[in-house]
């Protein structure tokens, strides 16, 4: 569900859900991809769903202002095409420090550590990242990383649920 006018004003969002990748690019997109299907979210939580494609520095207010926040995005982890990993607080920050091997991976590490040396690094911040199988032209998703969506969605809503709930 996006916030926007009036209601976003009153209710503050449960969690800001940060889609990143290239859409042109198959499983590279993955990120906004579900950012997109978290729109629709059932379960009565309030999500502030932004489209970071490629990430830019723009991004870096959205993050500093944000309270939980959940990154999607692909990521080489050297696992099987469609494997979903999420990475919590400081697991996520040694996640984004390590090899990186696309361009967006470096701008998210940036933009995280930029959160970081201003003292507002989301206390509560999460990566939900899927193993890619290709990366080349392609609009859709590979039937592997496809077949990962609903796993991946259902992590980020009980990730969101638990913080809100306070756990």
């Amino acid at each position: 569900m996006m916030l926007s006018g009036d209601m976003a004003a009153t209710l503050a969002p449960d969690a800001l859900i940060l889609g990143i990748g290239n859409t042109l690019l198959q499983d590279d997109g993955i990120g906004v991809h579900l950012a997109r299907a978290l729109e629709a979210a059932p379960g009565g939580l309030r999500l502030r769903v932004v489209d970071g494609g490629t990430v830019g520095l723009s991004l870096l207010n959205e993050i500093e202002t944000a309270l939980p926040l959940v990154a999607l995005d692909a990521m080489e982890m050297e696992a099987p095409p469609g494997t979903v990993c999420l990475f919590t607080g400081a697991a996520m920050d040694r996640q984004l420090l390590g090899r990186k091997t696309t361009a967006h991976e470096v701008a998210l590490a940036d933009l995280m550590q930029a959160a970081s040396f201003a003292g507002r690094l989301p206390t509560r911040r999460a990566l939900l990242a899927v193993q890619p199988a290709q990366t080349t032209w392609g609009l859709a998703p590979t039937a592997d990383v496809a077949a990962a969506m609903p796993q991946a969605l259902q992590l980020v809503l009980d990730k969101v649920r638990e913080w809100r709930d306070g756990a």
